[in-house]
């Protein structure tokens, strides 16, 4: 399958991953309110940390070593087969220690983090690293949308009131168990288990456990956030972090999404050596990914402050200035992926990746330290920004001798000064529509599209640009 045909059915399958809980997420901050929101974010980021201990860094390790095994049967079913028993004795034990935390350590959130045990069980049969590893993902995509969507529409039904918090949770739990468990029908005759030695499986341990490191970092400043505000700032405070901070996610997902596609295309061509290819395609996917940052993060920065009151609720407002800043984090991030899943991984050069991350993730808890018990909500946004920045950062540092930053910097620059044109657009059509509503939203939305799509446009047909290359 081509490389634009499983980019697309990635980005459904994240968006749907992502973007249902969007979805429902007005209903329910108008039926919990702000605690009850709060609440159900602190009791989901310890979860997915542990099921982020469960899965080990399998997510990047797993998709790379099977790409690189795929062209021998045999060797592909021992890779996966050992792979799997480690994954089992991993994601096994972190079951065990999840339940000690929810009977021994949490506190009020306690009947909502019981309800999220499943997904901490959906870590035992997630083969998403096998399924991506061989360049397949319309199965994924597509069971993964019908789980979600059933799930939503559970939602609706049966949450009516704040008491009734616990069967989001539960709702939201089960979905992810039955969308890995349909995803795993799907390697039937792709690769066959074969019971390995144990010291086989324990090879992948510590490779595997380097990324983790590195995964773990990410999420201390993506989850560790919301714990931080919850606890010195309150549940309330979070709660608006949390909606904010969920845009940006979504949106964010594209990006995660293209760079799952991508990794294990480039691992294949490394392995076959062609060396001036990747060169071509690394140039192509970064432009690509920094037009589409730059519009989504100057669109949200344009249109937050009114999106937010619209979309969550009239007690969500100040969500939308939290919006303004971090959408910026956009950029930064679809940078650092590039890098990350073009050239750092699929040349195994892990301890990049580590460093950049752990710096990022240090950078992060020292800013939360200092600026959330003075900004609150707004701290956590200046340590994300903070954490962002200094991950492309480090990567530069590192690898500034070897790669075309001038040319990077180059395109964000370009893309910057048009999405500033949109921006100033969109918030010049909303100076004349001055009333908040959907189709005023609409109307601006329209604008900035237009207007960003046709400077891109008129752009590449001055400089002849295609992108051919990364298909």
């Amino acid at each position: 399958m081509s490389t634009k045909k499983n980019a697309a059915y990635n980005v459904a399958y994240r968006m749907f991953s992502v973007f249902l809980p969007l979805v429902t997420a007005p209903y329910l901050s108008r039926t919990v309110g702000t605690d009850g929101v709060g609440l159900y974010s602190l009791a989901w980021s310890v979860s997915y940390i542990f099921c982020l201990i469960g899965m080990l860094g399998l997510n990047d390790y797993g998709v790379r070593t099977i790409a690189q095994a795929r062209d021998d049967r045999e060797k592909l079913d021992r890779t996966f087969s050992a792979i799997w028993q480690m994954q089992l004795l991993v994601a096994g034990t972190t079951l065990a220690a999840w339940f000690g935390y929810v009977f021994l350590v949490a506190g009020e959130e306690r009947t909502i983090a019981l309800h999220l045990t499943m997904m901490s069980v959906s870590c035992l049969c997630s083969f998403d690293w096998c399924l991506m590893g061989l360049d397949i993902f319309k199965p994924i995509a597509l069971r993964n949308t019908f789980v979600k969507l059933a799930a939503a529409a559970c939602v609706f039904l049966f949450v009516k009131e704040k008491t009734d918090l616990w069967i989001y949770a539960f709702v939201w739990s089960l979905a992810t168990l039955a969308g890995n468990l349909l995803s795993a029908a799907s390697l039937r005759g792709k690769v066959t288990y074969r019971r390995v030695p144990l010291r086989e499986s324990l090879k992948h341990l510590a490779p595997c456990a380097v990324l983790f490191i590195s995964v773990l970092a990410v999420n201390v400043y993506r989850t560790m956030d919301k714990v931080m505000v919850s606890a010195i700032a309150g549940v309330e405070e979070n709660g608006l972090y949390e909606n904010a901070e969920k845009i940006i996610y979504c949106l964010s997902g594209f990006i995660s999404a293209i760079g799952t596609v991508m990794m294990p295309k480039v691992a294949h061509m490394q392995e076959k050596g062609e060396t001036e290819r990747i060169g071509r395609h690394i140039d192509r996917s970064m432009e690509l990914i920094l037009c589409m940052v730059s519009a989504m993060a100057f669109g949200v920065a344009a249109v937050a402050d009114r999106f937010a009151p619209l979309f969550y609720g009239e007690d969500f407002r100040y969500s939308g200035t939290l919006m303004i800043p971090l959408a910026f984090t956009l950029i930064m991030i679809g940078f650092a992926n590039v890098i990350r899943t073009q050239v750092v991984l699929p040349q195994k050069r892990d301890h990049i990746f580590v460093k950049s991350v752990c710096c990022g993730a240090a950078v992060n808890l020292i800013a939360n330290a200092c600026l959330i018990p003075g900004l609150k909500s707004m701290g956590a946004v200046a340590g994300t920004l903070m954490a962002e920045m200094t991950v492309p950062v480090v990567q530069y540092l590192i690898l500034r001798k070897e790669l075309p930053y001038r040319q990077y910097l180059r395109y964000v620059g370009i893309y910057a000064v048009f999405g500033l044109a949109m921006l100033r657009c969109v918030r010049l059509a909303g100076m004349l529509l001055p009333r908040e509503t959907w189709l005023n939203l609409a109307i601006q939305t329209v604008t900035g599209a237009t207007v960003y799509g046709g400077l891109c446009l008129g752009y590449w047909k001055i400089t002849g640009k295609s992108f051919r290359e990364i298909g």
